[in-house]
């Protein structure tokens, strides 16, 4: 499988989500935003990763790639081809369908528990096909689990999309659109090195907060790397086999 990558951060190195390219035997291309963007033809690959960053997607005049940055996801979006947006990501995603992004209430930084959803409309046309989705969704996911959060913003879940998990602190975990996007807050990708790449990138954000743990807290816990391993794992081969079916 070829993947390209919308790359935000020059020392994002993907993490765990790497590793499992690597171990597939996938092809990985890149285009980084902090240069001189150049979208390739959706045609010259199979999947899409849209990574984090700590620029917001509303801020277009400071980020003059944002705009046309949009414009290719949407293309791939419609052109069928599996998108899955991290953090900025999903919330970048999130906007290209029709959802409003906004400033959460609180920040989310660090460790935090995450509640898959056992599908919320309990009624309706929309209910089997929530259901059905959901249901598809890595075992090792429920009924809870933890992910690596950093984030301000949210999203709202766009029309006709599922929304999927949530957590205390941020309603919309994420969300599911049609066969082929997978938009996910939380940062799957967390392995030891991303995270020490992002504290030296923005560990000043790590002050006094309701959910926002410290460098020490972050670090404690060795089981909640190999745990993050495992999720990524579980959800890139989830929405592998998703898309080829």
């Amino acid at each position: 499988m070829k993947i390209h990558c919308l790359q935000h951060l020059k020392n994002d190195t993907l993490g765990n989500i790497g590793t499992w390219i690597s171990l597939k035997g996938h092809r990985l291309t890149k285009t980084l935003l902090y240069e001189e963007p150049v979208f390739p033809d959706p045609e010259e690959f199979d999947m899409l990763l849209i990574m984090g960053g700590t620029m917001s997607v509303y801020q277009e005049e400071e980020f003059p790639w944002l705009r046309p940055e949009k414009e290719f996801a949407k293309k791939v979006i419609n052109a069928g081809k599996p998108v899955l947006g991290s953090c900025f990501g999903a919330q970048l995603i999130a906007e290209v369908l029709g959802g409003k992004v906004t400033r959460n209430r609180f920040k989310e930084i660090g460790w935090h528990r995450v509640k898959a959803l056992a599908g919320e409309n309990k009624k309706g046309e929309n209910a089997n096909h929530e259901r059905e989705i959901i249901s598809e969704l890595p075992s090792g996911l429920f009924p809870e689990f933890t992910a690596f959060m950093w984030h301000g913003d949210t999203f709202e879940i766009p029309v006709g999309a599922v929304r999927l998990f949530e957590s205390e602190a941020c309603r919309n975990q994420g969300f599911s659109y049609g066969k082929n996007v997978l938009g996910l807050q939380f940062h799957p990708e967390a392995d030891r090195q991303w995270i020490e790449n992002l504290i030296e990138d923005s560990g000043h954000e790590l002050v006094k907060g309701k959910y926002i743990q410290s460098e020490e807290q972050i670090f404690k816990h060795e089981n909640f790397l190999e745990d993050s391993r495992k999720i990524a794992f579980s959800l890139m081969d989830w929405f592998e086999k998703k898309c080829e079916n």
